[in-house]
């Protein structure tokens, strides 16, 4: 990773918010990531046996990835509609705006998730802090009980908790049903499928739950690169799970930004800013990429050149149009695109 760039740095050594025996919480927001507009990522690991206390975010939805474990997700929305599924790895779960949740692990095993949220700067209410700030008798009136009955209620207003549950798990019956906030992204059958790599794509076409937010997971194989490209409306955020690549950005300024990446890091990439992504690991390269609308789309370098005369091109690029190279016809962007050339040396 290029600790000087503006557009990249760790989640996992990122912002660490909560750590303790039960688990920890690390994030990058605008507050780590200056340039962050829209999106913001965390990080959560679960013990076995271990929760993320019930809370809702007040100013974004939530979109999240299951690297690892298995967890149980209880969600409470608008109208008193209550889902509590099951989410294994490779699985992903939705939380609209406001909605009461909590994720508790359920496995053997440590549970390591992904939360994207549709804000630079998410923030939380939890449940035990909302109930601490009210009097005894107004949580009697509320529950139809002796205020008395409230008076050894820890009143606690703090950041976010990871405790342990107390006896063995309650997995609601239909918990491994369909349900709307749930989408099997990785049991996907790719529509992008080349020896270049694939990508299977969580966004609202396949995933109508979704309202502003989406999420693409991209592999790269060592022959292959994600082709230069910007999304016109589009902010995208992407997470390094396995491999290592390269990426550039120019700013609007002229600069160009390079910068290497690796298992942990996280990038961002503000609208229309173009962009690429090559493998430069030799062994496949697998990204989580969030973005800030539920159907991102995108303009590449080979349909552009398609989209233009030759003699408009090779006046812009400065040459007579007999020493423009013979660009193939290209109506629709492939996304990714075969490696013909040995990596560059930076």
């Amino acid at each position: 990773m290029t600790d000087s760039s503006r557009h990249v740095t760790s989640l996992t050594e990122g912002q660490v918010q909560l750590r303790n025996d039960f688990g920890s919480i690390t994030a990058v927001n605008a507050d780590r990531l200056e340039i962050l507009d829209g999106l913001s990522l965390k990080r959560l690991l679960l013990q076995p046996g271990s929760i993320r206390e019930p809370h809702w975010h007040a100013n974004a939805t939530e979109m999240t990835y299951c690297v690892s474990g298995a967890v149980l997700v209880s969600i409470l929305g608008s109208g008193n509609d209550l889902e509590g599924f099951l989410v294994k790895p490779g699985q992903m779960f939705f939380v609209p705006c406001g909605a009461l949740h909590h994720v508790e692990n359920v496995g053997s095993q440590e549970a390591e998730l992904i939360l994207a949220f549709r804000h630079e700067r998410p923030s939380d209410f939890s449940l035990r802090s909302s109930m601490a700030v009210m009097s005894d008798a107004v949580l009697g009136n509320t529950y139809d009980l002796p205020a008395s009955d409230f008076e050894g209620v820890p009143r606690e207003v703090s950041g976010p908790r990871i405790v342990g549950r107390t006896g063995a798990a309650t997995i609601p019956e239909g918990a491994g049903l369909e349900t709307p906030f749930r989408f099997d992204v990785e049991g996907e059958s790719p529509p992008i499928d080349t020896a270049a790599g694939s990508a299977r794509l969580a966004r609202s076409q396949f995933w109508p739950a979704l309202t502003d937010i989406s999420m693409y997971s991209l592999r790269i194989t060592d022959v292959g690169m994600r082709e230069p490209h910007w999304h016109p409306e589009t902010a995208e955020m992407g997470f390094v799970k396995t491999g290592r690549g390269r990426m550039t950005v120019l700013d609007p300024d002229g600069q160009a930004d390079t910068y290497e990446l690796g298992p942990g890091d996280v990038y961002f990439i503000p609208r229309a800013y173009p962009h690429h992504i090559e493998n430069i690991g030799g062994d496949e390269m697998h990204f989580l990429i969030f973005f800030d609308q539920p159907m991102p789309k995108d303009i590449g370098f080979r349909a552009s050149a398609s989209a233009i005369s030759r003699e408009v091109l090779a006046s812009t690029l400065g040459i007579p149009a007999e020493q423009l190279p013979n660009l193939p016809f290209t109506p629709v962007d492939p996304l990714l695109v075969d490696r013909k050339n040995a990596i560059d040396e930076t």
